[in-house]
């Protein structure tokens, strides 16, 4: 399983996604899943119906949870966490999984995305 993770501001438009998720897969295997704090899914629903992957909402808890390497001071003020995208793809991935593409930021800064790999046995 290879997951992008978002973490995005309001305001951002699927533009945003698409620019941060092209910079993220660069050189990596195709996504087969996206996945956004639960309560930002909104926006992403677009970008996984044009890709036809599932969508994955994480939970609050789970984004907290999940360390990450990279520790952004606005993340960690409004989420809890060090990077909302690094830390969306490695929880939904699930246990065992690591960071093949850490954070990528849109060229309009709107935008986060990293990617996660889970091997599944």
């Amino acid at each position: 399983m290879i997951v992008a993770g978002f973490g995005y501001r309001t305001g951002a438009c699927t533009d945003s996604l698409f620019a941060a998720l092209d910079l993220a897969r660069a050189g990596h295997p195709p996504v087969t899943a996206l996945a956004a704090p639960a309560d930002k899914t909104a926006l992403l629903a677009t970008l996984a119906e044009t890709l036809d992957i599932p969508l994955i909402g994480v939970a609050p808890q789970a984004l907290r949870a999940t360390p990450t390497p990279t520790q952004s001071p606005a993340s960690l003020a409004a989420r809890g966490t060090g990077s909302v995208a690094e830390a969306a793809a490695l929880a939904a991935a699930g246990p065992g999984a690591r960071l093949i593409a850490h954070r990528h930021i849109s060229p309009d800064r709107m935008a986060s995305c990293a990617i996660a790999e889970r091997l599944d046995p």
